[in-house]
């Protein structure tokens, strides 16, 4: 009998085995029945060309318009040239050697194939160089591709989808199936769910769209299900060691920080600030994310929660990604607090406390006196790195853990943060400035309360957004740097950011005409011999010394220097109100969210900021249009929700955080809304009755086949 744990090698060939474990990390029966199609072409029907993103692995179905062989001009041989349609768009194919050869004896004008490479770009056309490709004929006796639907599987360049394909059609006609059905009849029935085993048949076998749908909807249960299980757990296993209350008193550090405050708390800032400080009155550990636009106040609603804790008689521990960011916070706290945080100091306040910094760079002395006042206590809030959280580092008492841009961290890192307590768990309070659409927040973020801050503080800049084609429009490039220098000329002053540093090798491309990312080290020396001659330009990215880094960034705050060029090191945290325009080079490189952020740095001020995405795309692409979205909105949350349709075989439990793939192939945040909130609901009531899931010995190994105990672990500590 042929089971999810068998192994492919014995049954498909150990050359076909090898191809799908080294392309695509698939061992097992399970793996290959759970690696489904992404799409279905129907024979016959072409593969819409303009959809097609630059450095995308494809497979198209199309139709041959032509195709020529020639010399090369560069070395000896002949090249075959082909071109493509989908009867309105064109996509080119280069072949070289002997495939050449195949290529023009099988690629006639009028056949029609499936196409599959990796998308590039020449001269202004979209191309596929040295494709694989199989001609769409009734003559291919035993293969998949002869059924009036054609699934698509994400492939690689070891193995093709129609390869893939055929593997699984071979495995099908000799697996057993589902011995028991994981998912209890009598919930199969109220939900309206098909079977395991006819839902994997059907899925990679459809005679019709209703019987993928109804696959799709089973397969999509399993997984919201089982991410929904090992959340549900999570929650109920946090609150199983008590954190400590703490609660607010009057008189404190808090109040008087409060009186001090010469502007009005937004609304949403009080209602987010009560909703934590009740928490932190609890006994029950606070696990709350707090979601906000660049630039509403996030940061002093953690630190008044900061406060609170103080005021308490605990610490609280301030998480930053970045050496550049944790020194930002911490002058900027010391800046907020005033003599409330010179504790010990001549001059300082009755109730003050001290902010101390901690980061892996501090020489022996500075590290020394830091940690001391982090054990004796006399630090009420500490900021730093990971530094933070190593072993070495020890609480007097820690009450409470703000994590700040938590996309940033290794879920590791964080976990290793908030289980600093011995006997208690402090309370989390984790922060983002990219906001998250209530799907991510129900799966991703499924353990913790979600508060929003959607309204921005009085004071804050319109900023503009405008895109540059530098390559279609040269001269609006030099319009941009002459922008720049009239800013300056103002008394402001600019940030440049680039994709790369410079210093290492630059990635390679199959794209003859696609240059590497521009880079820090030269744009800023293009820019100091060129258009901004005479400026003082300075660079910053993560691979400087923390105190080259820091003198930077204080030059920069000083107004010392007029522009700095960087990498992404800025994206977060970095605040210099007197910057107001911001120059993103090949912006066509960066996602939606992370240029929403980018530009967050200016208009801090009383001055308007501006926005400039330089890009060589054509007008006419994807990746245009998502420019041109920023461009026309300031909405952070509806930016997000198009990034969220963005994106193509997103992995919605963060493998980029874990270092993992993803187990979960089939279910949508874009789409499947109503499915993660059933199974949500669905999954408390299980555990509810049944913690440990022993009464449902099924859903259990569902959610191990599904999730793994790495997924799972990863969960956990999420």
């Amino acid at each position: 009998m042929i089971s999810f744990d068998d192994k492919l090698q014995p049954l498909l060939g150990k050359k076909t085995a090898d191809a799908l474990e080294t392309g695509l990390g698939l061992t097992t029966v399970g793996d290959l029945l759970r690696h489904y199609p992404r799409r279905y072409d129907e024979r016959g029907k072409l593969t819409d060309i303009r959809s097609l993103e630059i450095d995308e692995h494809v497979t198209v179905q199309a139709e041959v318009r032509k195709c020529t062989k020639r010399r090369m001009k560069a070395r000896h041989g002949h090249m075959t040239e082909a071109v493509i349609t989908d009867g309105t768009s064109e996509l080119h194919l280069v072949f070289f050697g002997k495939v050449a050869f195949v290529a023009e004896q099988e690629l006639l004008p009028g056949t029609r194939a499936l196409f599959a490479g990796k998308v590039g770009r020449y001269r202004q056309n979209l191309q596929l160089v040295h494709p694989a490709f199989e001609i769409l004929t009734p003559e291919q006796d035993g293969s998949s591709f002869l059924q009036a639907f054609l699934p698509v599987y994400p492939a690689s360049q070891h193995i093709n989808t129609w390869n893939i394909a055929n593997c699984v059609k071979q495995l099908l006609e000799i697996w057993d199936g589902v011995p028991e059905d994981p998912l209890p009849a009598d919930f199969r029935s109220e939900q309206g769910l098909i079977g395991l085993e006819e839902a994997l048949r059907a899925i990679h076998r459809p005679e019709s769209w209703a019987q993928i749908s109804v696959a799709q909807q089973r397969l999509k249960w399993d997984e919201a299900l089982a991410v929904q299980l090992t959340l549900a757990q999570r929650r109920k296993a946090s609150r199983a060691r008590p954190a400590p209350s703490c609660a607010r008193r009057a008189g404190g550090i808090l109040d008087a920080f409060d009186a001090r405050l010469p502007f009005e708390l937004t609304k949403g800032q009080v209602e987010v600030g009560e909703q934590i400080a009740s928490d932190l009155e609890s006994v029950v550990p606070m696990n709350r994310l707090l979601q906000g636009e660049v630039g509403s106040g996030k940061t002093m609603v953690a630190l008044r929660a900061m406060l609170q804790t103080v005021d308490a008689g605990r610490q609280s521990a301030m998480l930053a990604p970045t050496e550049v960011l944790a020194a930002q916070h911490a002058r900027s706290l010391q800046e907020m607090l005033g003599d409330l945080a010179q504790a010990g100091q001549l001059g300082g306040a009755e109730n003050a406390t001290r902010v101390t910094l901690l980061t892996g760079s501090m020489n022996t002395a500075q590290r020394r006196q830091a940690l001391l006042d982090i054990v004796t206590g006399e630090a009420g809030i500490v900021v730093g790195t990971h530094a933070i959280i190593q072993e070495k580092v020890e609480f007097h008492s820690l009450g409470l853990v703000v994590v700040d841009e938590q996309h940033r961290f290794g879920v590791e890192q964080r976990a290793a943060l908030s289980a600093r307590g011995e006997r208690e768990n402090p309370h989390v309070l984790v922060m983002t400035a990219t906001p998250i659409p209530r799907t991510v927040a129900m799966t991703v973020y499924g353990d913790l309360e979600v508060s929003a801050l959607r309204e921005l503080p009085g004071g804050r800049s319109p900023i503009k957004t405008s895109v540059v084609p530098a390559r279609e429009k040269p001269t609006w490039l030099d319009r941009a740097f002459a922008r720049v220098r009239e800013e300056v000329a103002a008394g402001h002053q600019a940030y440049f950011v680039c994709p790369r540093i410079g210093d290492e090798e630059p990635a390679k491309s199959d794209d003859e005409d696609k240059r590497p990312a521009l880079s820090v080290i030269d744009v800023a020396t293009m820019l100091a011999q060129g258009p901004l001659r005479g400026l003082r330009v300075e660079i910053l990215h993560g691979r400087m010394p923390p105190d080259e880094k820091d003198a930077v960034m204080r030059a920069f705050a000083a107004n010392e220097v007029q522009v700095l060029v960087a990498t992404t090191v800025i994206e977060v945290g970095v605040n210099v109100p007197n910057a107001t325009v911001m120059a993103i080079m090949d912006a066509d490189r960066f996602g939606v969210s992370q240029l929403h952020q980018l530009r967050g740095r200016v208009g801090r001020g009383s001055a308007p900021g501006l926005c400039l995405l330089v890009t060589e795309m054509p007008e006419m692409t994807a990746t245009m249009e998502r420019l041109r979205a920023v461009e026309s909105t300031l909405d952070g949350f509806e930016l997000a929700q198009l990034d969220l349709e963005l994106r193509r075989e997103g992995d919605i439990l963060g493998a980029a955080q874990s270092g993992r793939r993803s187990a979960l192939k089939m279910l949508s945040l874009l789409r499947d809304e109503d499915i993660i909130a059933d199974a949500r609901v669905a999954a408390q009531r299980v555990v509810d009755a049944d913690p440990d899931l022993v009464r449902h010995p099924g859903l259990a190994g569902m959610v191990a086949t599904l999730l793994t105990e790495e997924r799972a672990e990863f969960l956990e500590k999420t």
